[in-house]
């Protein structure tokens, strides 16, 4: 596998965001997910359930509610917006001032002609969608609350809306308001409170199902209002609900972490008076649920304790496969550190600002497995907080660390770092007017170029000398995709640089002739990670379904190794893992060495060595340890694979050979969230 000397970071203090509402767009598998700080997320179920895309967040943007009308993605928050999102150019297109107040819920009809607002001055607003934008229709009877939750009934006729202390029906052409369903409150103490309900579903047979903050899911009768049946599910708020697509299934999500679900089942044999029957409870967060899906086959959950949890319904997939097992998505798809391999720095990227820390030192002599002494403890340099109310979409350190820049939607921003005695930062003033905003940001191995991906899958070209920059060209490719390219690499030796866009394509230029070099037939999972061996200038490239392929880019072919991995298969257990591999790097000292990592494991590929077996013992490292020496080659095979980091953000090589390994514990992640409801455990 090879000796490194290991820099073990744990100080990047990463914090994700709380989860604030979900929306499932069923056509095309693509569930959209709104954090605390305003940033929306867009994952491709289909794909091994990737990040697909990330619109970052803005200061004062806080995202209530989510709706997908057709392609399109719209967004609501306590700001009092309507918010449409460009999803090529993954930015905000247009924001519209509803004029009620902070907005609470937002629903579009099925017909996906008209949405509804919820507004905190007791008004439901109608807009009407357009081809380009939306327009303000009319106001619907004022009520004396705020609407907190709203659902459409299938035929687009009715409007379920959930307030403090009861439930109005609309009639969506009135306006008026046709039935006032009264929801009690709670037992004891309680009583004196307001009751606010939270969530509401609107079914086709006219029940209405209502979560609240009385801890009740209650079933209402929605011709005559009167109330059918109440279930109590927990002391504390029922903060989300969402139902399955053919109505037999229900799942409620709650302050305490669990997600119950309800059945549409009758109680005698010959199927008649079907009634909704608690069936399930499901107990994967430590905090608050507040969003749910209710996909065909599983329940998509998120909150306050920020990780996005897939649970399968054993009732709908196949058990003991894939399919079925628990998914957790705790981390991004996506670097947010970058190395600067030459100076032995890290850059560091959160929402609002950036840290540079330079890694520390040892003495460098032990035997493996020993924790050296740190003769210079590793030292934040830099901290550069951004200007304005945008967040960071990407960010870049030059190799030689004399370079920092980074993007928003609305500019670049590039800086001068120099390290003599003191450290000195300067921002370079005069940008190339095409240097707008980028997706992707992205330094030559000399640090004499700046890479930026732009609209349509393009990518600009900026030359660098001292204080300035000057652009150079625009690189497009020929299939005139209009994707965002999410992934950049420019090579070691700085004769190519390859973009992916989430259309699966991998373009590859020719930086000497600043041209389009060859574009990588299309494989059907997008690609997480792309590299460019140095010794060999072969492409390697990871994507979503854990597949690898490795392109030679002097043959425009897939190289022979390439093609022995495709027709022998990887290992079932490689296929089965559920974390992404975000990052590819190379061992200098052996070209034949590809190190990747997801989030549980680092791995290094001998192309040298035998592919691993379908019966083989994939995780064998420890295991040849213990066997003599010819044993151990007759046993070894290519995958050398690492589980003694964990929750890793990047794994990378510095100049000097020695390891980085970026670490972020979930525990710690954990430790920083506001306590949990307390609830009541045995024997305390």
């Amino acid at each position: 596998m090879g000796e490194f000397k290991v820099h073990r970071v744990r100080f990047f203090d990463y914090m994700p965001c709380a989860i604030s509402a979900m929306a499932f767009h069923r056509h095309s598998e693509r569930l959209a997910v709104a954090r605390a700080d305003g940033a929306v997320e867009v994952f491709c179920f289909a794909d091994n359930y990737f990040q697909e895309k990330v619109i970052p967040g803005q200061d004062g943007r806080a995202v209530e509610a989510l709706c997908w009308v057709g392609q399109r993605l719209f967004s609501a928050g306590l700001n009092g917006e309507i918010t449409e999102y460009d999803l090529e150019n993954l930015r905000p297109r247009y924001t519209v001032e509803a004029y009620g107040g902070p907005i609470w819920t937002i629903s579009s009809n099925s017909q996906g002609t008209l949405l509804a607002v919820g507004c905190d001055d007791g008004t439901v607003k109608m807009f009407e969608i357009l081809e380009e934008r939306i327009q303000f229709q009319r106001n619907l009877d004022r009520q004396k609350g705020r609407i907190i939750s709203l659902s459409w009934h299938p035929s687009g006729t009715l409007i379920a809306a959930g307030m403090m202390d009861m439930i109005r029906i609309f009639d969506a052409e009135t306006g008026h308001a046709t039935h006032r369903l009264l929801v009690e409150r709670g037992v004891g103490a309680s009583k004196s409170k307001e009751v606010v309900v939270w969530s509401i579903v609107f079914l086709s047979d006219h029940t209405i199902i209502s979560g609240d903050s009385a801890g009740k899911v209650q079933i209402w009768d929605g011709f005559t209002g009167t109330l059918v049946r109440t279930h109590l599910v927990t002391k504390w708020d029922v903060l989300a609900l969402s139902v399955s697509q053919d109505e037999s299934s229900l799942v409620a999500g709650t302050s305490e972490g669990t997600v119950v679900q309800f059945q549409f089942l009758s109680s005698t044999v010959d199927q008649q008076d079907k009634e909704w029957i608690r069936t399930r409870t499901f107990k994967n967060h430590s905090h608050d649920v507040r969003a749910l899906v209710h996909t065909d086959t599983a329940v998509v959950s998120g909150g306050m304790d920020t990780q996005l949890v897939v649970r399968p319904l054993l009732d709908k997939v196949e058990k003991k496969t894939q399919e079925s097992a628990l998914r957790k998505i705790a981390f991004p798809h996506r670097n947010l550190v970058c190395c600067a391999k030459k100076a032995g720095l890290l850059l560091f990227q959160f929402p609002d600002h950036l840290e540079v820390w330079r890694v520390g030192e040892s003495d460098g002599h032990g035997k493996p497995g020993d924790s050296l002494l740190v003769k210079r403890k590793p030292e934040k340099l830099i901290q550069l907080k951004t200007k304005g109310e945008d967040h960071i979409c990407c960010s870049a350190l030059s190799p030689c660390g004399g370079w920092l820049a980074y993007s928003t939607v609305s500019s670049v921003r590039l800086y001068r770092l120099q390290y003599n005695n003191n450290i000195s930062i300067t921002k370079v003033s005069r940008l190339p007017k095409e240097l707008r905003w980028a997706h992707q940001l992205c330094f030559s191995s000399d640090s004499s170029k700046l890479f930026a991906s732009s609209t349509h899958s393009t990518v600009i070209v900026v030359a660098l000398n001292q204080l300035e920059c000057k652009y150079l060209q625009t690189l497009k490719p020929k299939s005139g995709s209009r994707q965002p390219v999410h992934l950049l690499f420019a090579s070691e030796d700085g004769k190519w640089l390859a973009s992916a866009n989430t259309d699966c394509e991998v373009h590859v230029y020719n930086l000497q002739k600043l041209k389009l070099h060859c574009t990588v037939p299309v494989y059907n999972s997008c690609p997480t990670a792309v590299a460019i061996n140095p010794a060999t200038s072969n492409l390697v490239v990871a994507h979503a379904d854990q597949q690898i392929f490795e392109y030679s880019l002097v043959q425009k072919e897939y190289t022979e190794w390439s093609r022995k991995l495709q027709k022998q298969g990887l290992h079932s257990l490689w296929l089965e893992r559920d974390t992404l591999i975000t990052n590819i790097t190379f061992n200098p000292k052996n070209p034949a060495h590809i190190i990747l990592h997801d989030m549980f494991m680092f791995c290094i590929v001998d192309q040298s060595l035998p592919l691993p077996e379908a019966k083989a013992i994939l995780y064998n490292q420890m295991t040849l340890r213990s066997l003599p020496e010819p044993e151990r080659i007759r046993h070894s095979h290519a995958f050398k694979i690492c589980k003694n980091f964990q929750h890793l953000l990047c794994v990378t090589l510095l100049e000097d050979h020695s390891l980085v390994v970026v670490e972020r514990p979930l525990l710690e992640i954990m430790s920083q969230l506001p306590a949990p409801v307390r609830q009541k455990k045995f024997a305390t």
